[in-house]
């Protein structure tokens, strides 16, 4: 951290919100209002550093945030097909924000804020920037499934509050809320990732990686209607 002059701030959770990510925009002295969240198992390529300042060479005055795609490694190889991980990485911290949802009792995330989009605070637009960060998926089958019960739990606990913010995104939203209705969600999901994304092109790797998503809305469809705290 010393050598690339990182900063590290401590953050201990008091149960409400501000969850972490937002706590960081509130509460932190940050040097730009553009900001970018990277996670822990995300990796910037420098395709996308080239992108991302051929951005700022433009008026974005007129722009709240941009959705980045995460391209998946799994299994230790690199996907070219099938489901990214689509989200609002890149935004300006005046003109967005995570929102606050009524999640605080239910198991699965804790002090992070869930898997929803930042939501706008002013008018703006959303863009999207062309080129991809690496999202490294290299844990066990044990490692995964304990990570996505947990997902899962939570998940299940949105469902039943319909405590699920809107997507900035109008036909994103739409969709989402359609596919959270839907029983076949688990099949259309694979379906999606391995024949209409292609990922059948990524030979086992993309198979494994379509049928885990199957695997997850499984968990979700197959405890369902149960008040859990859990998921065997």
């Amino acid at each position: 951290s010393e050598k690339h002059k990182a900063v590290y701030i401590p953050y201990i959770w008091n149960g409400t919100y501000p969850k972490k990510r937002q706590w960081c925009l509130d509460k932190l002295d940050l040097k730009h209002n553009w900001v970018f969240f990277v996670d822990a198992d995300e990796v910037i390529t420098e395709e996308l550093v080239q992108n991302i300042r051929d951005l700022f060479q433009t008026n974005l005055d007129q722009m709240a945030g941009f959705f980045i795609n995460g391209q998946y490694v799994w299994n230790g190889q690199l996907l070219k097909h099938g489901l990214q991980n689509r989200k609002i990485a890149l935004f300006h911290r005046h003109r967005m924000m995570f929102p606050e949802v009524d999640d605080l009792d239910c198991p699965g995330m804790g002090e992070i804020e869930g898997h929803y989009q930042p939501v706008l605070k002013t008018e703006g637009q959303i863009g999207a920037v062309s080129s991809s960060l690496l999202h490294y998926a290299n844990h066990s089958q044990e490692e995964w499934l304990e990570r996505h019960k947990r997902y899962a739990v939570w998940e299940i606990c949105m469902n039943k509050k319909s405590a699920w913010p809107e997507d900035p995104i109008s036909w994103r939203n739409t969709l989402k809320k359609l596919l959270r209705q839907n029983p076949f969600r688990p099949e259309l999901a694979f379906l999606h990732s391995y024949l209409l994304k292609l990922g059948f092109f990524d030979g086992c790797a993309g198979y494994d990686f379509a049928k885990s998503r199957w695997r997850y809305y499984h968990m979700i469809r197959k405890a369902s209607g149960h008040e859990l705290t859990s998921i065997e």
